[in-house]
């Protein structure tokens, strides 16, 4: 059995991409604005777990998709959310909004729970589970703090 899915692995980089873009080009990085320790830590958590498990594969965790149009969907999927995530970010790389930073925290989420849903991968459902919610309130509070209103 394969341990490496290659796939989620290529979808990792896709979505990182963008990321590592605007830490380069934005010195002064990310501020955490809205400061709640107990979901940033749970934030991290979820996070370290759906970049591990995009890529590393389990034994006995429930791995495998049930039909050849599942995996077929699940590449979709992927590839239509993974291009919809980078073009936001082309489109609202300097622009500051609620917007940006709802899809800019839902569009990965998606992908980590459709890709666990749809492959039947026990843990990576779990970890997007803590991942999503807290990613998009961390994300929709900072912005909200940022934007004058």
């Amino acid at each position: 059995m394969n341990r490496i899915n290659f796939y989620g692995l290529a979808f990792m980089l896709v979505i990182m991409i963008p990321n590592i873009i605007f830490a380069i080009t934005n010195k002064a990085g990310f501020q955490n604005l809205w400061e709640n320790k107990p979901i940033g830590a749970l934030e991290q958590i979820g996070r370290i777990g759906c970049f591990v498990l995009m890529v590393l594969i389990f034994p006995g965790c429930g791995f495998g998709f049930l039909s050849d149009e599942r995996f077929a969907f699940y590449l979709i999927v992927n590839v239509v959310l993974s291009a919809a995530y980078c073009l936001i970010w082309i489109i609202c790389f300097k622009r500051n909004s609620i917007f940006r930073a709802l899809a800019l925290s839902i569009i990965p989420s998606v992908i980590f729970l459709s890709s666990g849903i749809l492959s039947r991968y026990i843990p990576l459902i779990v970890a997007g589970a803590i991942f999503a919610p807290c990613h998009i309130a961390i994300s929709y509070k900072n912005a909200k703090l940022e934007i004058p209103q």
